[in-house]
């Protein structure tokens, strides 16, 4: 019901801040990382350019790499499902899949996990945009700020568990909102990077 509740957002959101219905299901079907699919609606509806938006969600989607490490000794997959296994390692299936007590158990639950959460995004996605396309100029009605309420959402449990993480990201803000004069839309996002990677090298 979560991902399903994100997934008509994140329809909204994309149609809100310029793309059509087939933009949004496109990227939701060839994406399939809330997190970076809302970076990227909400970069390129404040106006930021195509490249700027899509740095901005590959620096957010970097972290499924790393969960893509921790799960291929545990999956193994081989040949060309090694694609489609990489499609679905997110935030979700990495949490349920590594929770299993067992490596077989593990299998079914990332597959499990995988095959509806793609399915109840990708129809959600649909429904959300085209809900959103029916309603003339959905700007009138305050929807842009569906996709920046979400993004905060998807952060907070985060944020509220660790006072570290919530000084990283006082420090990413703070960098963003120093930029925004001088830099076009959805360039001072990709610089408040600049304080994770000095964490990270600390």
């Amino acid at each position: 019901m979560a991902v399903g509740l994100s997934g008509v957002a994140f329809g909204a959101a994309a149609v809100t801040a310029g793309l059509d219905v087939a933009q949004a299901c496109v990227l939701s079907l060839l994406t399939f990382t809330g997190a970076s699919q809302f970076a990227l609606a909400g970069a390129v509806g404040a106006g930021g350019d195509l490249v700027a938006a899509a740095a901005g969600a590959l620096l957010l989607g970097g972290r499924n790499t790393l969960y893509g490490l921790r799960l291929a000794g545990l999956l193994r997959p081989r040949g060309p499902r090694r694609l489609l296994y990489a499609q679905g390692v997110i935030d979700e299936t990495t949490a349920v899949t590594l929770a299993q007590p067992t490596e077989q158990a593990a299998r079914t639950a990332f597959t499990v996990t995988f095959a509806s959460l793609y399915v109840t995004w990708n129809l959600t996605t649909l429904a959300g945009a085209v809900g959103t396309s029916f309603l003339g100029d959905p700007g009138v009605l305050g929807l842009d700020v569906v996709g920046p309420a979400t993004f905060l959402a998807i952060l907070w449990p985060r944020l509220a568990a660790s006072a570290r993480l919530r000084t990283l990201a006082a420090a990413a803000a703070a960098v963003a909102l120093a930029a925004t004069p001088f830099f076009p839309p959805g360039v001072p996002v990709l610089l408040s990077a600049v304080a994770v990677l000095l964490v990270v090298i600390r």
